[in-house]
């Protein structure tokens, strides 16, 4: 059962506090229990986006932690669920032992509760945002296997590959190191008629140059020293499936020749043969070069280029692509966690900001790596912008809010300015192109001292 409500389960055995706090929330439903039975039962039935819960339950007969024990059901049941715990002053270690156990926050005793209203508004924030998310990820995300994207830009070409792959047209995937070029190509090859055969991938950069005409066309034996038996290429081993070129623009231009007369011709010649073989596959290629530039300089054959373009997906980087990095790096750990079963399953408030506003140069396969890594060094329950290595230079996440990042900037000049000049303020106010009494204020807004002001 699930609904638009914003409910609020309190657990409390203490009457006169579970009062006090249905009052201090009037503004939402509050469902309430005063033990692990009864919380799980409302839990079960009315979903709350948010739990809180005082440690101070009564133990066990066995002398167990009830309210730990009740954290650990309470998650198990509901993964997602915000759990605030309420501790006493001298419960700090207990406190500090349910947030290595996944609980959202922690709030200590006498109860404060204007802070405790942001606390609670703040965790419904932030499980309607990891909600949201996953609504746009299982409304908004592809058919295409391994592929999740929610980008428009993304949703584009993944429409593109569904209406190509049945055809048999040529496919060029252009895109940055690290964008899914391979994902594309098999996802191509999966949706084509030819999905019962092979899929038969080749890296053009990763293979020396002497070698790489062997390897796509195969050789006879004894075309050269070492050739002991006649060995098939790339090319016949794809008969019948698909042939995927990975990083075409770097294949040697004599290659191009050879490469070119196969895709016209449909038969290929092995190295020191002299036999055409007939083969039928479809071939698609992708490159992170500009092959238009290659082309200008002479460095990739124009005639190839037309031959394996007949249709081209270009491939957007993750930066240009709004949302996908939270989505994706969510589906990532959810993998992971699949797999591992230590491993935490959510990111912190940091972690989500870090990812949102991270530029990604190495793409998704930078974001696969961090997401991984940090999986498996992260101690807490939720995963850090520490723990992905995705703090700034001054050990700070990176800030989108407009009020902070002017805040640091203007804090920055301010300090910079007062340094220059030897904390000499009317020269520092011209240096800032400000007036003396505006950078007093501004001054005293960010607190910023000096010991011999002027």
């Amino acid at each position: 059962m699930s609904d638009d409500k914003q409910r609020l389960l309190i657990v409390e055995d203490d009457p006169g506090l579970q009062k006090q706090l249905r009052w201090c929330f009037d503004d939402i439903e509050v469902l309430q229990a005063t033990n692990r039975a009864e919380a799980l039962a409302q839990l079960r039935r009315y979903e709350p986006l948010v739990v809180l819960q005082d440690l101070g339950l009564p133990p066990d007969p066995e002398g167990v932690s009830e309210g730990l024990a009740t954290l650990q059901e309470i998650l198990k049941l509901a993964p997602r669920t915000k759990v605030i715990v309420v501790t006493g002053n001298a419960d700090r270690d207990n406190a500090v032992r349910a947030i290595s156990l996944g609980a959202y926050d922690f709030y200590s005793k006498p109860i404060d509760t204007e802070v405790l209203k942001l606390l609670v508004s703040r965790a419904f924030h932030i499980a309607a945002l990891e909600q949201e998310n996953q609504w746009l990820r299982e409304a908004h995300s592809t058919q295409l296997e391994g592929i999740v994207a929610t980008d428009p830009s993304m949703q584009k070409v993944c429409r593109m590959v569904e209406k190509v792959a049945p055809t048999t047209a040529s496919v060029l995937v252009l895109g940055e190191s690290g964008t899914g070029k391979e994902l594309i190509a098999r996802a191509l090859h999966a949706r084509s008629d030819r999905h019962a055969q092979r899929f038969v991938a080749i890296n053009c950069a990763a293979i020396p140059e002497q070698l790489l005409e062997s390897e796509l066309f195969g050789y006879e034996k004894g075309a050269f020293t070492g050739a002991a038996k006649t060995t098939p290429g790339k090319i016949e081993t794809a008969e019948g499936g698909t042939l995927f070129l990975d990083e075409i623009g770097d294949m040697p231009l004599p290659l191009q020749a050879k490469l070119l007369r196969f895709l016209q011709a449909r038969v290929i010649e092995r190295v020191g043969g002299r036999h055409e073989i007939p083969v039928d596959v479809r071939v698609v290629c992708a490159t992170h070069q500009d092959l238009a530039a290659l082309i200008a300089r002479q460095g990739f054959r124009q005639d190839l280029y037309y031959r394996i373009s007949e249709v081209t997906l270009t491939l957007p980087p993750l930066r240009a692509r709004p949302g996908d990095a939270v989505v994706l790096a969510q589906t990532i750990l959810r993998r992971v966690a699949q797999t591992q079963t230590r491993a935490p399953r959510s990111f912190s408030d940091d972690a989500l900001r870090a990812i949102q506003s991270h530029a990604w140069p190495g793409n998704v396969r930078e974001l696969e790596n961090k997401v991984r890594s940090a999986a498996i060094m992260a101690s807490g329950a939720q995963i850090t912008a520490e723990d992905m290595d995705l703090v700034d230079g001054t050990g700070e996440v990176p800030v989108l809010n407009l009020k902070a990042v002017r805040a640091r900037a203007d804090r920055h000049a301010v300090e910079q300015a007062l340094a220059v000049t030897a904390n000499n303020v009317t020269h520092a106010a011209e240096l800032l192109g400000i007036t003396r009494p505006t950078l007093y204020d501004l001054m005293q807004k960010l607190q910023i001292s000096v010991d011999a002001a002027q």
